[in-house]
């Protein structure tokens, strides 16, 4: 008889353990299949809004929290088997615990970031509004860096290292890093300076007057930044080489220059005023031509075979390809003034003069030879 009631309280012990370990299960269950709807119908809500941080912040953290929610189920799991087994090895479920939700939070953070940096991309350029895609990269890059670095040093702490041995061990280890790659170090603080200072942008076309460097730039990265250049070849130039040279960036100008010498023949001297006036009121009419900048039409020099007049003036757009369009029309109208008065475009001639001697000028040098 007491063998069946000892038998029955280790039967109820037992159906208790399983009832936990079953209530704990279909409760973590519940929770994630809620979790999931509510997080959809959320995301699904302020996708449809223009603020860069709702909806990334609702994406970033779906799946953490569910990864989370069956973490502390399974560890509370393990922890009852433990309580119920006394197994030394169920002791490590709480440190696996922390540093899984440490992860989980880092993992949440860097999804948010780049969720965040996607959205002020794509919601800028649905809105029209210039969009920063250097800078963007850039935060986001030591944003993903510090998190990690952060939880690395929280896991650590979780597990019983010390902080200081380990941040002290950094510093002299970063010091040897330091003297053994300083090239690598140079290039990384030339590409922050590029990122801090913005001589360029990805996008950007850029020449530099010091170096045989002009393109295209496709990538700024932390140690290279690869351009483009104009047949098509891919240039890398390490970041160090931005801190020490010249950089133009056509792209950012305000207008382009159209300079010009243009030469009328020496008969045609009468008709240079009338030209260079209907010349300069064609200009100020123009509609590409912009009449807030300089704009000057002024004969120059008498040239060996010409009369040179020069035309300085700024067109309003900066497209390379435009501006062409926009001074052929102009080059050629100029011919057009020009032919209308009757003169022409003057190109190189040389004119002889030949010397003749009135008649009877020989006999009379004999005669004066023989005098």
């Amino acid at each position: 008889m007491e063998n069946f009631f000892s038998n029955f309280d280790d039967f109820a012990a037992k159906g208790i353990w399983y009832t936990q370990i079953f209530v704990v299960v279909f409760l973590t269950m519940v929770i994630s299949f809620v979790q999931k709807r509510v997080m959809n119908r959320l995301y699904l809500r302020f996708s449809k809004t223009d603020h860069v941080w709702d909806d990334a912040m609702v994406d970033a953290i779906r799946r953490p929290v569910n990864l989370l929610i069956w973490l502390l189920g399974i560890s509370f799991v393990f922890y009852i088997i433990g309580k119920r087994t006394n197994a030394t090895i169920f002791e490590a479920v709480i440190p696996i615990r922390d540093i899984g939700i440490i992860s989980l939070l880092a993992w949440f953070l860097l999804r948010l970031v780049n969720n965040v940096r996607e959205n002020f991309e794509i919601k800028g350029k649905l809105k029209g509004r210039t969009v920063d895609v250097t800078t963007a990269d850039a935060v986001s890059q030591l944003l993903r860096a510090s998190i990690f670095i952060t939880s690395t040093l929280v896991v650590l702490q979780t597990l019983g290292f010390s902080i200081s041995g380990v941040l002290a061990f950094g510093g002299i280890g970063g010091i040897a890093v330091g003297f053994a790659a300083k090239d690598l170090l140079a290039n990384f603080f030339g590409g922050l300076m590029v990122y801090l200072d913005r001589p360029f942008e990805v996008g950007d076309w850029i020449r530099s007057p010091d170096r045989n460097i002009e393109g295209t730039v496709e990538n700024i990265g932390w140690r290279l930044t690869r351009i483009r250049t104009f047949d098509k070849r891919p240039l890398y130039i390490p970041n160090a080489t931005f801190t020490s040279i010249a950089v133009e960036n056509p792209s950012r100008m305000s207008n382009r220059r159209i300079y010009e010498t243009i030469g009328v023949r020496y008969d045609d001297a009468d008709k240079v005023k009338i030209i260079l006036h209907d010349i300069e009121s064609m200009l100020r009419e123009h509609p590409e031509i912009d009449t807030g900048q300089t704009l000057m039409v002024n004969f120059n020099q008498f040239a060996s075979s010409s009369l040179d007049f020069f035309i300085y003036a700024f067109t309003k757009t900066t497209n390379w390809e435009s501006f062409h369009d926009i001074k052929q029309d102009i080059l050629l109208t100029i011919h057009n003034i020009i032919s209308k008065h009757g003169a022409e475009v003057a190109f190189p001639t040389s004119t002889l003069h030949l010397y003749s001697e009135p008649p009877g000028s020989t006999k009379l040098n004999e005669s004066n030879s023989k005098s």
